[in-house]
């Protein structure tokens, strides 16, 4: 085959293909240019609808004031018409007052006193199918001889102490929706059709007089009844072709259509589509007669060189002339410097492949790298819970011996758990390295701690705004992480300083409140931290979303819309809650409640011996499979007055609460062997045994202690800890520790 030819098969080879993809192009463009359309007319009907929604909304808000009226609620039924129909010729609807039975009480289209006609039948129809309860939007009805053309009605239920007591509607001419369609600006062609429940015709934008009142076809009828929202492909009342997108208006049984006729509809697509075909054709044509061309133009200068490398292979002198052609001639300089390309070729080779060995090496060392970390993460993960055990078996046996230490023993020993809390520091550091972080949950007090803050929120205000403090004396103390409430407040006063671009005033104010009952909020003893700005304030379309994780009103790169939802989550999480309240243009206010901390603020540098504190009191049965941490803190608690029984596992200790044995509190580490853990144990025993408190310490544990009624201790902790959460279980207090996080 020659040269030519296998040109042109290239080309052919490679415009097939892209033929193939261009028809694929061109169905895919004309499907979705028919998807757009679609979605864009059922928008259109869409929005049409909500229009028709704050239409009826409007007449709703009406009748609900009017529900109010102080004349209605007496029983002046005079004033009432007459305030009433001063608001209907406000609003160009007529205001019907019904009693229960269906009986008109007062009509303000008919004198007052005067014969009136009894409640509508298609109104009785709707109450007795959907209650006297809801508010209901009519069907298109004629009035009664001289009252009007065509009309609807929205009846509202008049409620006295939450019950139904009248009925109050708002008759208009359907005239009135027509006006409103009548304001919608839609393309040419396309048609806007307003049909009430049964599939009548209320308004149209082309013929109305024709068609109002008619009922649609019976296919549309059934697909408006059968679906809230879609299109159906038939004919107009006129009996043109048109697919009809139709949506419900929200709260009533009407329905929106928009018609457009199929021409209109599929018009786009099919110009699209040629279009597109059009041009891959044209794209063929021109390729084939260019290959053509350049095969011709290529074929001699190659039949040239044939003769060349002939006389090469025949050992004969290498004349090649020039061909005009680079590649051509390139060839030709190719031929006389074949073996010096060759072995430049084998060298860059070698290169490349000493590149690609280093290149691999240096990834293995990489992924080793990685590797070493993870299992070093793991190992201090372990090392910090073992250490924690150590470190524990030490608390407990200190606080033994200062019980019976002499004062300069005693000073020995406060300098042995002063090391001890070096090492419990150190700990946690080996923890954060292992990824096993645990939340400080610890009682503060409260204006010390935020006082401590203040430069922390004043460093974060620029030079043309002021940090004011507003703290109540005496403000409760509260149980939280110390960071955790530092970064939520922060939070805040960055979203205030962002609200008051000018400069302004932010203020943090605390104080004592005992909240009652309320849907967010448990009844009790809370300290409230209010921010509040002078800034912009929000809208309530802001407000509805300003707790959603990353929602943001900032420019991009300026926020990242997790202030708020932080403060909102710290607050549930510590038993509080998140109030907003912000109004257009006058400043925002955030209130945080926590909850009043039930434990004393103790200082631990000056704490007395074990025996000045509080006793312990009760039966304890403690689950530790160390056998240090189990003998040293059994010796110590038994010494603070409990009752102690030992186990090594919780499987053994469950076994024991199953065959009978009596309890008030059990003390269970997180970590150990057997079949279950010391969370699992806590859950059986709060499932099983409720009345038994339980106290959990966690030293290492990938799975955190949140269980309802159960008390986390971190490892190490001190005697005094152990015997108010004992002390706490055995009593049946339901508040606790908060377990690491």
């Amino acid at each position: 085959m020659r040269i030519r030819s296998r040109l042109l098969l290239l080309v052919l080879a490679a415009l097939i293909p892209a033929l193939l993809v261009s028809a694929l192009g061109v169905a895919y463009i004309y499907r979705e240019e028919q998807e757009f359309s679609r979605e864009s007319v059922i928008e259109a009907s869409r929005a049409l609808a909500l229009a028709f929604e704050r239409d009826m909304e409007r007449r709703v808000s009406v009748l609900r004031t009017l529900s109010f009226a102080p004349t209605l609620r007496s029983g002046e039924l005079q004033r009432f018409y007459s305030f009433a129909a001063a608001v209907g010729k406000e609003t160009g609807g007529a205001i019907i007052l019904s009693d229960l039975e269906g009986r008109q009480l007062a009509n303000t289209r008919l004198p007052f006193g005067g014969a009136l006609p009894p409640m509508l039948p298609i109104e009785r129809a709707a109450r007795a199918r959907l209650g006297n309860e809801v508010t209901i939007v009519s069907e298109l009805y004629l009035p009664p001889a001289g009252l009007g053309p065509q009309s609807f009605a929205v009846q509202y239920p008049v409620r006295t102490d939450g019950k139904v007591v009248a009925f109050l509607t708002m008759a208009s001419f359907a005239a009135e929706i027509q006006q409103l369609l009548g304001a919608q600006r839609l393309p040419a062609g396309w048609t806007a059709t307003v049909v009430d429940g049964r599939g009548v015709v209320v308004a149209r934008s082309l013929d109305h007089e024709k068609y109002a009142g008619q009922p649609v076809r019976d296919e549309l009828r059934a697909n408006l009844s059968a679906r809230a929202e879609g299109f159906y492909q038939g004919t107009t009342l006129g009996g043109v072709p048109a697919t009809a997108f139709f949506s419900r208006v929200p709260g009533t049984e009407w329905s929106v259509l928009i018609g457009v006729p199929q021409a209109a509809l599929s018009g786009p697509s099919m110009r699209a589509a040629a279009l597109m075909a059009a041009l891959s054709l044209l794209v063929l044509a021109v390729s084939l007669a260019a290959a053509w061309l350049v095969a011709r133009r290529i074929a001699r200068p190659v039949e040239s060189l044939r003769a060349a490398a002939h006389a090469l292979g025949a050992g004969q002198p290498l004349q090649v002339r020039a061909t005009g052609t680079d590649e051509l001639d390139a060839v030709a300089d190719a031929m006389r410097t074949a073996s010096e390309r060759m072995r430049s070729a084998t060298a860059e080779l070698e290169r490349r492949v000493a590149e690609a060995v280093a290149s691999y090496e240096q990834s293995q060392r990489a992924l080793m790298q990685a590797q070493k970390l993870e299992a070093l993460g793991r190992l201090t993960g372990g090392i910090a819970h073992d250490f924690n055990n150590v470190l524990q078996t030490l608390t407990a046996g200190l606080e033994t011996l200062k019980l019976r230490a002499s004062e300069e023993q005693r000073a020995m020993v406060l300098r042995c758990q002063r090391a001890v809390g070096r090492g419990t520091e150190l700990a946690r550091q080996l923890m954060a390295f292992g990824r096993v972080q645990e939340l400080r949950a610890q009682t503060i007090e409260t204006a010390a701690r935020l006082g401590e803050a203040r430069h922390l929120f004043a460093g974060a205000l620029p030079a043309n705004m002021r940090l004011d403090y507003d703290l109540e004396p005496q403000l409760w103390p509260v149980l939280v992480d110390p960071s955790q409430l530092e970064l939520a407040l922060l939070n805040l006063v960055i979203n205030a300083r962002d609200a008051m671009p000018a400069g302004g005033e932010v203020t943090l104010r605390a104080r004592n409140e005992v909240v009652a009952a309320r849907a967010d909020l448990e009844p009790g003893e809370y300290v409230v931290l209010e921010v509040s700005d002078s800034g912009q304030g929000m809208s309530e379309e802001v407000m509805a979303r300003a707790l959603d994780p990353f929602y943001t009103t900032k420019g991009v790169g300026k926020g990242s819309g997790m202030g708020l939802p932080q403060a909102y989550g710290f607050a549930r999480q510590n038993g509080g809650t998140l109030a907003l309240e912000s109004r257009r243009g006058e400043g925002t206010t955030v209130r945080i409640y926590l909850p009043r901390s039930p434990d004393q603020l103790v200082d631990d540098t000056s704490a007395g011996p074990l025996s000045a504190r509080p006793a312990g009191h009760g039966r304890v049965l403690l689950v530790e499979d160390d056998d240090e941490v189990r003998d040293t803190v059994s010796v110590a608690l038994r010494a603070a007055g409990f009752s102690i029984r030992t186990a090594r596992t919780a499987d053994e200790a469950l076994s024991r609460l199953q065959a009978g044995e009596r309890y008030d509190a059990v003390f269970t580490d997180v970590v150990m062997p057997g079949a279950l853990s010391g969370v699992e144990l806590a859950e059986e025993i709060r499932r099983r045994h409720p009345r038994i408190g339980v106290v959990v310490a966690t030293g290492y544990s990938d799975r955190p202690v949140r269980i309802e009624g159960v008390r986390a201790l971190p490892k190490p902790y001190d005697m005094q800890q152990a015997v108010d959460a004992l002390n706490a279980c055995a009593a049946g207090v339901a508040t606790g520790l908060r377990s690491p996080g």
